[in-house]
């Protein structure tokens, strides 16, 4: 396979916004047997069996992730807790047909695991195409590709990453996900977020119709309920196929835990009727661990760096873990700076990762809109004195206190330290709004763009995940069509939005710019939905600033 990288190697409240329509159907579904649901069809055998595709992930210049599930009997379903340790082996090559093995080894999964199986290879060579298999007794899974970083030091011309978020099972069909699998140029793919959902079954985001039912069919509560989740989302052909075309770079957002959660709780949470939050969020950690090909840099977050040559390094975000609790939309306290998205260490991590670095851009995989989002019509000069006069968001009034508008402080700190720095080219990879934009990041909304613009950011669509054409059960481009002056007007710093297709987003590097292509599906309903080139931006380096191109890359 050509190279990709073209290197020189040597050198809550709990009242607001619920999503849910009613869990009423769930107390029933507890009774039924939602194990197998999380399985395809197989014959009763005792042979072991890999029926959840095999993965890759976080890529170094000297190794890669590896990660499969085996089902080591018929009745050892995820979740189920139940199932004898199973030796399973693996064995990498730099071929596809596994004749000059590089490394092989093995390992015991045993239900304390979910029967889940990590490794971590080293002693690989740099931006080079590797292949692998697991094999457990007399079976072996599908072999798969995956592909390590360059080297530290290497002088990279191109980085190719495919860029997905916001998956809802229930809602669509992941054809996002077939349509990156059929191309033989990605370094590796991000996910940015809510690769699973815990809603019960229609309890979200089906415009009235389950395209297809999810398992368990309740909500997901319990440590057994998050691993039937995680199963049920890796029979999935189309994310089988992504996963073993090339390593996975992913960050959790709110719905691998609950709707809104934040470090002590979540809107989509009743503490006590639903257990605690501690014992829960606990759960859905230890299930995403289990079931993710991700390195936790730090035990049981998500916030990590990677590094790929001297083009770029990647700083992943946790805007979970350690987040205050949410605002009410209008409320002047989004301004308060105890408040924070990020916890005081992360911000220090990220902020001296971004002065430290010598890349040419720096990336950050980031689950939730940094830009402010906000609608307003009075100038600047009379909107901040009476915001905070009255107590409102000095911003805006924001929409979405979800969203780093919740946590102006965190952002100006960010930004003021980017600009005090002269940090150029930081480019944000967001998803979770279920829209596509293409922001600059000003250093003070209210005056852009006469004041400056201190970053840029790429925000991708959902995979299926409802967005506003859904919401109000429209054609796709209908509400774009009206939405989208009125919040360009108001937000002059967001270049372009699309408030209506699903799909994904292809991020193509160089030294020059970093373009993110917007690709859209023709139906997110129709397993065979096709795909299409919808929009391109980048940026170019040393603006901070992004503008339209007419050609994807």
């Amino acid at each position: 396979m050509t190279s990709r990288y073209r290197a020189d190697e040597g050198s809550n409240s709990l009242t607001p916004r619920r999503r849910t329509v009613v869990k009423a159907a769930a107390a029933t579904a507890v009774l039924a047997a939602p194990l197998a649901a999380a399985l395809p069809a197989r014959a009763a055998t005792d042979a072991p069996a890999f029926l959840h595709g095999v993965a890759s992930g976080d890529p170094l210049p000297d190794g890669i992730l590896l990660w499969t599930r085996v089902t080591p009997t018929a009745d050892a379903t995820p979740g189920s807790g139940t199932g004898p340790d199973t030796e399973v082996s693996w064995v990498v090559a730099t071929d596809k047909a596994l004749t000059n093995v590089v490394s092989k080894g093995s390992t015991t999964a045993t239900a304390a695991s979910d029967h889940t199986v990590k490794a971590d290879i080293r002693g690989l060579a740099p931006a080079t195409d590797y292949w692998f298999r697991f094999s457990a007794g007399p079976t072996d899974s599908p072999v798969a590709r995956t592909r390590t970083a360059p080297a530290t030091d290497a002088a990279v011309s191109g980085l190719r990453f495919g860029v997905v978020s916001c998956a809802n099972w229930e809602a669509g069909y992941f054809a996002s996900y077939r349509h990156l699998a059929a191309r033989s140029d990605l370094d590796a793919w991000l996910h940015l977020g809510d690769y699973i959902y815990e809603y019960g079954t229609g309890e979200y985001g089906t415009r009235d119709t389950v395209v297809r039912q999810h398992a368990p069919t309740h909500e997901i509560i319990t440590l057994a309920d998050y691993r039937i989740r995680h199963g049920k989302y890796k029979t999935d052909t189309d994310l089988q196929a992504l996963h073993a075309k090339a390593p996975v770079i992913a960050i959790w957002d709110d719905h691998e835990f609950a709707n809104d959660s934040w470090s002590g709780g979540a809107q989509n949470h009743t503490e006590g009727a639903e257990g605690t939050w501690t014992a829960r969020q606990a759960a859905a950690k230890q299930a995403y661990f289990e079931w993710m090909p991700v390195r936790p840099a730090i035990t049981g977050t998500t916030y990590r760096r990677l590094r790929f040559g001297k083009l770029a390094d990647l700083s992943l975000l946790d805007l979970r873990s350690f987040r205050s609790q949410q605002v009410s939309t209008g409320s002047g306290s989004v301004d308060d700076p105890d408040r924070t998205i990020t916890g005081r260490a992360q911000l220090d991590w990220l902020k001296a990762g971004l002065k430290a670095s010598d890349t040419t851009w720096r990336l950050v995989g980031n689950s939730v809109m940094i830009s402010p989002f906000a609608i307003g019509s009075l100038s600047a000069d009379l909107f901040k004195p009476l915001a905070k006069l009255l107590g409102l968001p000095q911003d805006g009034l924001a929409l979405n206190t979800d969203q780093w508008d919740g946590y102006t402080d965190d952002r100006r700190e960010l930004l003021a330290h980017l600009r005090s720095n002269a940090i150029t080219n930081t480019v944000f990879l967001t998803g979770d709004i279920h829209m596509a934009w293409a922001n600059d990041v000003p250093v003070d909304a209210g005056t852009y763009p006469l004041s400056a613009s201190a970053a840029t950011e790429f925000v991708v669509t959902s995979v299926t995940s409802d967005n506003l054409d859904d919401i109000l059960k429209l054609s796709p481009g209908v509400v774009s069509t009206v939405a989208a002056p009125v919040i360009q007007l108001a937000n002059r710093h967001v270049q372009w939005v699309d408030t209506d297709r699903h799909g994904y987003g292809i991020l193509d590097i160089t030294a020059a710019r970093a373009q993110m292509d917007y690709y859209v599906l023709s139906d997110k309903t129709k397993a065979d939905a096709t795909s299409s080139w919808e929009r391109s931006y980048r940026t170019r380096t040393g603006t901070q600033k992004v503008e339209r191109t007419y050609d994807p890359v």
